[in-house]
């Protein structure tokens, strides 16, 4: 069943030529908390994703993006980054479930709007 998610969907992890692509040229450099695998070329100048389940850009870490971009030369386990008090960790784009975040509105104001004469 997974082989024909492959050949058929490109939403599902990965599409048949990546998979070719993968198997012939790429090596794993790395995983991210979300099951995403980071792989390059022998000679790094292609780098890419495959996705763990849905192929979803939001899943990626700011880290592993600087990565793929090529802002940054080495993996994002061998670098140190800068983690403030302040900085929350990351997460999905969860627009368009259940868990997204939706404004409580309060039906009556605290103070009387005003209306022209």
């Amino acid at each position: 069943m997974k082989f024909f998610a492959i050949i058929f969907s490109w939403w599902n992890g990965q599409t048949f030529g990546t998979f070719l692509q993968t198997l012939i040229y790429g090596s794993v450099v790395g995983e991210d908390q979300f099951g995403n695998k980071y792989y390059q070329n022998k000679n790094d100048t292609k780098r890419w994703v495959i996705y763990n389940g849905t192929v979803d850009a939001s899943t990626i870490p700011p880290e592993w993006h600087s990565w793929l971009h090529k802002i940054i030369k080495t993996t994002p386990d061998q670098v140190k980054f800068n983690n403030f008090y302040w900085q929350k960790k990351h997460k999905k784009n969860f627009t368009g479930t259940d868990k997204a975040y939706k404004p409580e509105h309060k039906k009556t104001l605290p103070y009387k709007r005003w209306q022209p004469k």
